[in-house]
């Protein structure tokens, strides 16, 4: 595989022109620059088929927290995704570093629900609260640290495998449907 440098512009519209989460920035140039030449039609039916069982689920679960249109809940899975393609995300070596951004991206698209995350507990711990203090009353080794642009703190001296689980199941909370939360969760594990 070949890399390129593109000008931010460029990237921002090819990133806009996303049609599901997951699709690769050579899928997507693949299907701009030859539109039909190089797509079958058994592909273009099943791509058909994921977006249209994949949809309303959001769709449903984005009613109980905002009520929200399809395009608005693609339009966001896009930005979320654009925001984890992002140069600020590349730079993060630290795993504990990509896990807080993470969430941070996943609260700016989501801050009217993103409460329902203090649901998410271990066997003897909470992991998300709205203070440092709230996750020192459940553990002394917590490492608590904030959410960044958020009132929200979260427990980080949890192992990768962990961290993984807690941003399942914020994803899932925050109404994305598994291949949605699969896009996120690859983010959070690329080195």
């Amino acid at each position: 595989m070949k890399k390129i440098e593109i000008d931010d512009d460029l990237y921002t519209y090819i990133a806009s022109q996303t049609q599901h989460i997951g699709e690769s920035a050579s899928d997507i140039l693949r299907r701009l620059i030859y539109p039909q030449s190089l797509t079958s039609s058994a592909d273009t039916e099943a791509e058909n088929e994921t977006v249209s069982e994949t949809e309303p689920q959001a769709d449903a679960a984005q009613t109980t927290a905002t009520p929200t249109t399809g395009t608005q809940n693609k339009t966001r899975d896009t930005d979320v995704l654009t925001q984890l393609d992002s140069e600020v995300m590349s730079n993060l070596t630290k795993q504990v570093d990509r896990f807080i951004f993470i969430l941070s991206v996943l609260y700016q698209q989501h801050a009217d629900s993103f409460a329902a995350v203090t649901t998410i507990v271990g066997k003897n711990r909470l992991y998300f609260a709205d203070s440092k203090e709230a996750l020192l009353e459940h553990g002394s080794n917590t490492n608590p640290k904030q959410i960044t642009d958020s009132p929200y703190w979260v427990v980080t001296n949890n192992n990768t495998d962990r961290k993984k689980m807690m941003l399942g199941k914020v994803c899932e909370l925050l109404g994305y449907d598994e291949t949605q939360s699969q896009a996120i969760l690859t983010k959070f594990t690329l080195s």
